[in-house]
C-alpha cells in the first residue's frame, strides 16, 4: 500500500464518518481560496497542518512524503512570476512578480495541506460507496473504484519488472536504462490490459449488472465533531478579516 493509504487507514479519525473529515477540510480548503491569501494561507494551512499531526495522528514523515511532489509542482509554477522575458536581457528578475509569487505558493500550500487532511484521514474504499448518494453517478463510482483497485496491482507489477531488470544489469549505463524503461513501460500495459480483461470476464461470469455492490460499515456523523468544525470555521474567518483589518 502507499504511505497516504496506510495513514488513510491508521490515524485515529479512522472510524469517523467521511462526511465530517469531509466538512472539516473542504470547509478550510474554501476558506484558503475564498479568503486573502495574505493573511487568510498563512492561518489555514497551520491549521489543517497542526490538525494533521495533532488530532489525526498522521506521521510528519507521511505528510512530507505525499506532499513534497506537489510542492515541487507549486514551485516551479510559481517560478515564472520571478522572470520576465523580452528586454535586455531578454530573460530579467522581475521585482513586481515576488508578490503574486509568494501569494500563489502560500495559497497553493494551504490548499494542499487541506486536502491532504482528508486524504490522510479518509480510506477511499469508504468514501466512494457513500458518494452514490451524493447524486455522482454509478458508473462513475465504479470506473474510479477499479482503477484504485488495479493501481496497486500495477504498481506492484512495476516493481516486480524493475527489479528483474535491474538483477539482469538493465540500468548500467545510460543506453541500458532507456532500453530497460521502454521494456518496463511495455511489460506493464501488457499486464495491464490482462488484467482488464480477466477482471472483465470474471465480473462477466458472476452475472454483473451494471452495478458493484458492496457492504458499507455504518458510522454515525458526530454531532459535537460538526459543531467544533463549524466553530473553528468560523473562528479562522473572525482571525483572518482581523488580521487583515489590522495589517
Amino acid at each position: 500500500m502507499l504511505p497516504l493509504d496506510v495513514a488513510a487507514y491508521t490515524n485515529r479519525w479512522r472510524a469517523r464518518h467521511p462526511g465530517e473529515k469531509a466538512f472539516l477540510s473542504l470547509g478550510l480548503l474554501v476558506l484558503a481560496v475564498a479568503l486573502p491569501p495574505w493573511p487568510g494561507a498563512a492561518v489555514c494551512a497551520p491549521v489543517a497542518l497542526g490538525l494533521l499531526l495533532g488530532p489525526a495522528g498522521v506521521a510528519g514523515r507521511v505528510v512530507w512524503r505525499a506532499a513534497r511532489v506537489p510542492l515541487g509542482f507549486v514551485l516551479v509554477g510559481a517560478a515564472p512570476l520571478l522572470v520576465t522575458v523580452g528586454g535586455t536581457p531578454w530573460p530579467a528578475w522581475n521585482p513586481g512578480g515576488l508578490v503574486p509569487a509568494a501569494e500563489l505558493t502560500a495559497r497553493a500550500v494551504a490548499a494542499l495541506l487541506c486536502l491532504l487532511l482528508f486524504a490522510a484521514t479518509t480510506p477511499l474504499a469508504e468514501l466512494l460507496p457513500r458518494l452514490q448518494r451524493v447524486g455522482v453517478p454509478a458508473a462513475v463510482i465504479e470506473i474510479a473504484s477499479l482503477i484504485y483497485r488495479l493501481l496497486f496491482l500495477l504498481l506492484e507489477s512495476l516493481r516486480v519488472v524493475r527489479e528483474a531488470q535491474a538483477l539482469r544489469l538493465g540500468f548500467r549505463t545510460w543506453r541500458t536504462t532507456y532500453r530497460s524503461l521502454a521494456g518496463q513501460g511495455a511489460s506493464v500495459f501488457l499486464r495491464a490490459f490482462d488484467r482488464a480483461r480477466r477482471l472483465e470476464q470474471g465480473l462477466a461470469s458472476r452475472g454483473y449488472d451494471g452495478q458493484l455492490r458492496v457492504q458499507v460499515v455504518s458510522r454515525p456523523v458526530s454531532r459535537p465533531f460538526v459543531a467544533a468544525t463549524a466553530a473553528l470555521l468560523v473562528a479562522v474567518t473572525a482571525v483572518v478579516l482581523e488580521l487583515r483589518s489590522v495589517l
